[in-house]
């Protein structure tokens, strides 16, 4: 017996009839769908059309949605017949089937003007979200993601100047015509919906030293550059300063690489950016690399330098009207924060170093609050956290013999194995000075005194035993406040230094 769904019925009756459509519509954007609340007021007056209106879904990828989990779907259907049979079937397909084929179609090696065509034919705009939707559909439909990335650039020729982020970016007075025309048109919470993200965007860009600022006033840099380095092309000039300068996009592009891809696929499950853009990312990196050691600059070379710029330049443009407002809408302020601070790690790119004081002091605030604990059998760091299993194998795997001495010179902690300095056990809670013999102990009490009285941080001693040589340094360890907590001594086995660097 099939399952049928009539869109006259209200979401509600269809929820008690068939539960499993709770997760489809969640999953299609329908959130509220999964609060009882919500489910049981509204959910009893709104069908599907009605629900896919108001939150700006595309009514036929619902419709797909449905039929491809086994729904036969009757009652008042969407007029959808202006988009055109051949292109499009209402209960087979939706718009991101639609961009798929188009996809497909160049994948295959369709001519792009040909394909444009039918796209224009039977899409006024199309949302960026779709296009990304589309990509992440085809890995997971096996396409290989080096393919997927090879048709990123094709992609952006093909939607270049049609999507909505575009439209809103270019022509922004325009748009907020447009918007004031709308107010009591039926589409007008459609169009806010795309308009929102663009805003809350723009507003994060504007904000002096969010990672939003940060990043567009580097691609601001970036573009300059390239308009500098054709500019240059043009009249025969070397170039090859401002290649070797403007190669500075490569801690542009690895900040993106670990701050903001993984966060967008990891924690919202939004794939696209990290699939794609990071593969492309990573070229226009290597062939920069690669055209800055080239010596023949003949026109070969000149071509491939037009080449990895245009695809640069494209970036910018993905970059802003597609992934940044994809994060806009989606981060949290302090996941913003985090990336601020975990930037700082990173080279500065061009000088630009900008400081947001709403981020310092959520930092500042958050090590100030933090202290270690134990908490449900892990043991809670400003780091990480781990069980106590985990960091006592985490500290007998390091290839290092460790010590830690309180700040009352009691032995706590010697790691498990293997030693050249022997440790015996009976010695933990024992006075460090017992340890040694009545030559050393001045020194170790000498080094021990350095770090009370704040004078030294650390004590490196070269040393040979056994024929090898070994590295024996002792480490002042501190709070966050700078008090003295105890001294580490961090004995390590440098033979495989001499054998590297004199082999």
């Amino acid at each position: 017996m099939s399952k049928k769904i009539d869109l006259n019925w209200s979401v509600y009756d269809i929820t008690k009839t068939y539960p499993e459509v709770i997760d489809i519509m969640a999953n299609l954007g329908f959130d509220e769908i999964k609060k009882p609340a919500m489910l049981n007021s509204v959910g009893r007056i709104m069908t599907i059309p009605k629900g896919a209106k108001a939150k700006g879904i595309s009514i036929p990828v619902v419709i797909a949605e449905l039929i491809k989990n086994g729904f036969e779907i009757t009652g008042n259907m969407p007029d959808i017949s202006s988009m055109g049979s051949k292109q499009f079937q209402a209960k087979e397909t939706g718009n991101i089937v639609l961009l798929k084929d188009y996809l497909k179609r160049l994948g295959n090696g369709e001519d792009l003007e040909s394909v444009k065509k039918d796209f224009v034919q039977n899409f006024s705009d199309v949302d960026a979200s779709e296009i990304m939707k589309a990509e992440q559909e085809l890995i997971k439909e096996g396409t290989p993601i080096t393919e997927v990335q090879k048709l990123c650039d094709v992609h952006s020729a093909l939607f270049h100047g049609l999507t909505k982020e575009e439209k809103i970016a270019n022509a922004e007075k325009a748009v907020e015509e447009s918007l004031k025309k709308e107010e009591t048109s039926e589409m007008t919470t459609t169009t806010d919906a795309y308009v929102r993200k663009h805003e809350l965007a723009k507003a994060l860009r504007e904000t002096k030293g969010h990672p939003l600022y940060s990043f567009t006033e580097a691609n601001e840099k970036f573009s300059k550059e390239i308009a500098d380095i054709r500019g240059a092309l043009e009249k025969g000039e070397d170039v090859s300063k401002k290649i070797s300068d403007f190669r500075q996009i490569a801690i542009h592009y690895a900040k993106k690489g670990d701050l903001i891809y993984p966060l967008l696929k990891v924690r919202y499950e939004i794939s696209g950016p990290s699939y794609v853009m990071w593969s492309v990312d990573d070229e226009i990196r290597d062939e920069l690399a690669a055209i800055d050691k080239e010596c023949n600059h003949d026109e070969e070379w000149i071509k491939r330098v037009q080449a990895v710029l245009t695809r640069a330049d494209e970036m910018i443009y993905k970059e802003t009207n597609i992934l940044f407002p994809i994060c806009a809408m989606n981060f949290t302020a302090e996941e913003w924060y985090e990336i601020y601070e975990d930037a700082k790690d990173y080279a500065l790119v061009y000088g630009i170093d900008n400081r947001w004081e709403e981020a310092e002091k959520y930092v500042q605030d958050k090590k100030n609050r933090h202290e270690a604990a134990i908490y449900e059998g892990e043991i809670v760091m400003g780091g990480g956290h781990m069980s106590a299993a985990q960091l006592e194998a985490m500290l007998n795997t390091l290839p290092i013999e460790i010590t830690f001495i309180d700040d009352n010179n009691i032995n706590r902690f010697f790691n498990e194995g293997a030693k050249v300095f022997k440790r015996p056990g009976m010695a933990i809670d024992r006075e460090v000075f017992s340890c040694h013999p009545p030559k050393i102990e001045p020194m170790v009490r000498s080094i021990i005194e350095s770090f009370k009285n704040h004078t030294r941080d650390s004590v490196p001693v070269w040393m040979e035993k056994q024929g090898k040589p070994f590295l024996v340094t002792y480490y002042a360890v501190r709070d966050k406040k700078d008090n003295y907590l105890g001294t580490v001594e961090v004995v390590q086995d440098m033979q495989f230094a001499k054998e590297h660097f004199t082999s």
